[in-house]
Parts: C-alpha cells; structure tokens; sequence
C-alpha cells in the first residue's frame, strides 16, 4: 500500500463506517490528468446505486476540504462486485477456502513468476497462505500488489 493510498484508507474509512457501510478498500489508479479514485463498500443488505451515490456525495466533500490529492480525478464508489478485491489481512482470514487470482509485487517462484491462482488457505501472522495446484505457497501480505476472488457459478 503506497503512502497516498494509506493516507486516503485513513481520512476516508471513518466516513464511510459512519454511514453504517464496510469500508472494504480503495484503488487509485493515478493516468496523469484522468486518474481514478475508487471507493469500494458493502454491506449485510448489498449496495445499490442510492447506497453509492450517497457515499458518494459523503466522500465529495471531505476530499474537497482535505484535498489530499493535487491532480484531476475521477471518484467511483462501487460494490466489491463477484470478484471482491481483497485489501486487508482481515479480510484474506474472512475468505479463507476461497479461490483468488493475485499478482505480486515481487517474484515468489524461481521462474519470476508474479500472477497465480490459488486457494487461500490460511493466514499466519502476516503471510497469506495459498494451495496452488497442491503445493502451498506462503506470500508475505505485503508482497501481494493485487488480489480478486474468483467467482463461482
């Protein structure tokens, strides 16, 4: 998690569990003058479109006074949708048995490789346990730059 990113989960997090939603995570995907700042949130009922429009407007205005980032953006509040990104450690733990993608910041395998698919099997202190084609592979939580659930049908 980069700096801004940190410093966004902190001012935004609060905000949005006051509205009485999961806070689940944010992306920001910086393209120069289009960049994008997505909101993800929950909750036990679901999200609809009001939900994220409120959170929205919520977000709008505290990112207005704060102004924590200096160029142009787009804000997106959204659903985690079927293939929920995984942010937290805590949330790795709550979806364990579940099958995820995930790509890492650095090579995990002598292949290099970075992208896997796997089963999330357990979390010990801060490293994700994940079953690969029957091999277990233990990732330190902060090596993973990216992780999805895999839906299933």
């Amino acid at each position: 998690m980069s700096i801004k990113t940190q410093q966004l989960d902190e001012l935004l997090e609060p905000v949005v569990s006051s509205m009485g939603y999961e806070f689940v995570g944010l992306e920001y995907i910086s393209q120069g003058s289009h960049s994008i700042l997505r909101i993800y949130i929950d909750s036990e009922k679901g999200i609809s479109v009001d939900d994220c429009a409120d959170v929205s407007h919520q977000l709008s205005g505290i990112l207005d006074v704060e102004d924590p980032i200096s160029n142009e953006y787009t804000l997106e509040v959204s659903s985690p949708g079927l293939d929920r990104p995984l942010f937290k450690i805590e949330q790795y733990e709550r979806f364990i048995g579940e099958d995820v993608k995930f790509r890492t910041l650095r090579p995990q395998l002598e292949n290099g490789q970075r992208k896997f698919k796997g089963t999330i099997q357990s979390v010990e202190d801060t490293n994700i346990v994940f079953l690969i084609d029957g091999d277990k592979l233990s990732v330190p939580f902060t090596d993973i730059d990216k992780a999805n659930i895999i839906a299933r049908f």
